[in-house]
């Protein structure tokens, strides 16, 4: 793995020097874009839109629109706009995880310990998971600043980018059922499907098949072969016939996760 971020875990007043590993990886197939008529690479040029010619990576710069006019950014100012948060998380204060609302979380990472910090971090490590807490702070990852929690998983630390409150959008604007009535008969029947398919949670019995699907797809079309599509109709359950297909459903065989 490559480290995305080294820097230190400021906890208290002890400075814990950390490297970030990304623990998530993409698991979609890497297709890529090509002519209908003779597949050739479609290439993305970086174009000037009043020159029509194309732009070399090492003379484009970012700027930002203020007063009908642009600001150039240089890499100096997006350190100077942070600099402790550009070197330093440090924990502001510390929480209990169950109480951050699941919207909230975002992208995780590995935390590693350098070798001078390997005590430092084996002790908030440690104290987390004693404690029951998990720490809370901020900083700057990639031109941005990022909300954060740290806190303990098996025997490493494991960092979470949490959304700032002001990027959740609000659902007042959702068109939400109003004045349907649920009769005690269709709640009880429901709540004994929900018993009937209850289960431990185990992410291993959970895969991508859709991938896996189009990847058989994919080697059946590289020799000349081409398998059957079949269609599939959704028939959504009308309002008069919610209880008979809930008495169906608590009929028929259980299907389990695979």
């Amino acid at each position: 793995m490559r480290a995305v971020w080294s820097g230190t875990i400021g906890f208290g007043l002890v400075n814990i020097p950390i490297k970030l590993y990304s623990a998530s990886q993409d698991s979609r197939l890497d297709l890529d874009m090509l002519d209908k008529k003779n597949h050739a690479h479609i290439r993305f040029q970086r174009v000037n839109e009043d020159t029509g010619k194309e732009v070399p990576w090492e003379q484009i710069v970012k700027g930002y629109l203020y007063n009908d006019e642009y600001v150039i950014l240089q890499d100096e100012d997006f350190e100077e706009a942070s600099p402790k948060k550009n070197k330093i998380i440090t924990i502001e204060s510390f929480v209990k995880v169950a109480e951050i609302d699941n919207i909230y979380f975002e992208s995780p990472y590995y935390i590693e310990p350098q070798k001078a910090g390997e005590k430092a971090y084996e002790l908030l490590l440690k104290t987390l998971q004693k404690t029951g807490k998990a720490g809370l702070g901020r900083f700057v990852l990639r031109t941005s600043e990022h909300l954060v929690v740290i806190r303990p998983r098996d025997n490493y630390l494991l960092l979470h980018q949490l959304r700032f409150e002001q990027e959740i959008r609000s659902p007042k604007d959702l068109t939400l059922p109003s004045g349907i009535k649920i009769s005690k008969q269709e709640l009880d029947m429901a709540a004994q499907l929900v018993e009937q398919y209850s289960t431990e949670f185990d992410i291993t019995a959970f895969k991508d098949e859709y991938t896996a699907e189009l990847m058989k797809i994919i080697k059946a079309k590289a020799s000349g072969k081409r398998r059957t599509v079949k269609k599939l109709t959704v028939a959504h359950t009308k309002s008069t016939d919610l209880f008979s297909q809930l008495k169906a459903s608590l009929g028929g065989n259980k299907k389990r996760a695979s």
